[in-house]
């Protein structure tokens, strides 16, 4: 199957991120905007990579950021994550994330 963002063809998998405690959100943003991506680029079948950083604020978000990975199916997420581009990808993901939650989504829109 194969679609563009908003086509329900495509699986996203949905990241909930967390920085490490450790680092500033300065650190966090250099390493998820400037080396993270051409690591994800390396995974095979990946369509579309989208992160979504949380604003600034006064007050403290529950999390920093989302990040959106589309497939064209859930056998792609799996070839995907069995080889050596995914270990890399999880190994570079200790140095700046704490947390990470996530789920395999399949996008629909909705007319407004």
């Amino acid at each position: 199957m194969s679609g563009a963002p908003g086509n329900e063809g495509w699986l996203k998998i949905v990241a909930v991120v967390k920085k490490r405690d450790d680092l500033s959100r300065e650190e966090f943003l250099h390493e998820w905007h400037e080396v993270h991506p051409r690591l994800v680029r390396a995974l095979p079948g990946l369509r579309q990579y989208r992160q979504n950083p949380s604003i600034e604020h006064h007050s403290a978000w529950p999390f920093d950021g989302i990040a959106e990975l589309f497939f064209d199916s859930k056998a792609a997420i799996a070839a995907a994550y069995a080889g050596p581009e995914a270990k890399a990808l999880f190994e570079h993901e200790e140095r700046f994330l704490g947390e990470v939650t996530w789920s395999i989504t399949q996008e629909r829109e909705i007319e407004l």
